[in-house]
């Protein structure tokens, strides 16, 4: 089986590469610089998750050979100015929610714009996303975090159009999203210190709950959020 990880630079991401190859799996890592862990059967890729044609490039290479199993593995939920979640809604900034939206949202539906046509029809396929429990409406008893919850809910949606939509013509595949829980990278750090103990994982561990979670999913699960236990989440 072949694998795409788009995002394989980070703590997640890369963890995910690792745990695939490791399985035997032909893993092609993607990353803007093109960066990604080193294995024997990992390929690295560069892409621009702001930049659509530098995704449909790199898609395009895969176009012969696509993969069975894509994953999004990207995300932010400080930007790299700094700025952090709103706690009110005071904070909110337009270019700050316009650019989590960028790479929270609209970058990862190019990709699937892209890859999801690829998809095999005569086999089961997975396409998912990390997504986030915050991102769910009906979990939402905090309120905060205006455009990171509003960005993951979002992409929550996108994923159950795209679902509908696949299953017209890929009955096989299976579109989900897929919430890690709190796991030891920079876009938990700045919000971990105050956690108890048993409460953040470390990324190959998450890697593992993760795939577990994406073995076990079927395409009548298609369309739904699940968490690292393999439950799903609210909408």
């Amino acid at each position: 089986m072949k694998v795409a990880i788009f995002g394989a630079s980070g703590g997640i991401g890369a963890a995910l590469a690792l745990a695939l190859a490791d399985r035997g799996f032909a893993v092609l890592a993607g990353s803007r610089s093109g960066a990604v862990p080193a294995h024997s059967l990992i390929t690295p890729f560069a892409f621009d998750l702001e930049d659509e044609p530098s995704i449909n490039s790199a898609v395009a290479a895969m176009a012969d050979d696509p993969p069975d199993l894509t994953i999004i593995a990207t995300g932010v939920l400080t930007l790299p100015d700094g700025t952090g979640p709103e706690r009110s809604l005071r904070a909110m900034d337009s270019q700050a929610m316009a650019r989590m939206f960028a790479i929270n949202t609209i970058g990862p539906a190019m990709i699937a714009k892209a890859m999801l046509p690829l998809l095999p029809r005569d086999r089961r396929s997975v396409f998912a996303a990390i997504s986030a429990r915050v991102g769910s409406i009906g979990d939402n008893r905090l309120g905060g975090w205006h455009s990171y919850r509003a960005s993951k809910a979002a992409l929550n949606m996108l994923l159950r159009n795209f679902a509908l939509e696949m299953a017209r013509t890929h009955p096989l595949a299976v579109v989900a999203g897929l919430h890690p829980g709190t796991v030891t990278t920079a876009l938990s750090a700045p919000f971990s210190k105050n956690l108890a103990d048993g409460q953040l994982a470390a990324p190959s561990v998450a890697a593992g709950h993760l795939l577990g979670v994406l073995d076990g999913l079927t395409p009548q699960d298609s369309g739904g959020v699940f968490d690292w236990r393999g439950e799903r989440i609210p909408d």
